[in-house]
């Protein structure tokens, strides 16, 4: 995938309407500090467009980002920030699941996790929440530069088993310092994208 472009087409708040793009979505959900914003500066080949919240939790909207005009990276808040009122945490979980549904784009969920550490209950919650909405969740492991590649593979299986990954999930080992692994899912979603482009052509 070659970026040729990126706009922040749309941000939208808890009483927003779902956009109707008629784009392919790929959707990024994970803790605050998880490292998201990161990877999606890193999936647009630019530095610091995705914005990292200087105050975790902080962030409450959902950002629409166009790429090349062919696709939307789709930034989810982020979750499981102890300091955010309760009240709040139930806005964005009603906002995000109102995005889920509603959302006719959306190709895939990438759930990110740091590699580092055992899944917390939020991040098995939310795995098992974006299933229930009839998705996959693709499990991005980030921060992968921080440990040995013997570490990296035993924390993927702890992570699988915490987890407890159906079978076929896809658990990508990414660092953001020296892009291990961006190309891993750049190829997912283009295959995504094809898959879209097939669809579209048996319609027509």
């Amino acid at each position: 995938m070659k970026i040729k472009s990126v706009n922040l087409e749309t941000v939208i708040g808890v009483t927003s309407k779902i956009p109707e793009n008629t784009l392919p979505e790929f959707a990024f959900a994970g803790k605050s500090n998880v490292g998201k914003s990161s990877l999606i500066n890193a999936i647009m080949n630019r530095k610091s467009f995705a914005r990292v919240s200087a105050q975790p939790g902080k962030t409450q909207t959902i950002n629409f980002y166009n790429i090349n005009e062919e696709l939307y990276l789709v930034d989810l808040p982020g979750y499981g920030y102890a300091k955010v009122s309760m009240e709040t945490k139930e806005k964005w979980g009603k906002m995000v699941e109102k995005y889920l549904h509603k959302s006719q784009m959306l190709k895939a969920v990438f759930l990110l996790i740091d590699i580092r550490h055992e899944p917390s209950a939020n991040d098995v919650d939310m795995y098992h929440w974006i299933l229930s909405n009839g998705f996959e969740p693709i499990v991005i492991c980030t921060k992968s530069d921080k440990i040995s590649r013997g570490a990296a593979d035993k924390q993927l299986k702890i992570i699988r088993t915490k987890l407890k990954t159906v079978p076929g999930t896809k658990l990508i080992p990414f660092s953001a310092l020296n892009k291990n692994g961006l190309e891993d899912v750049y190829a997912l979603m283009d295959s995504l994208i094809e898959e879209c482009k097939d669809g579209q052509n048996l319609q027509s």
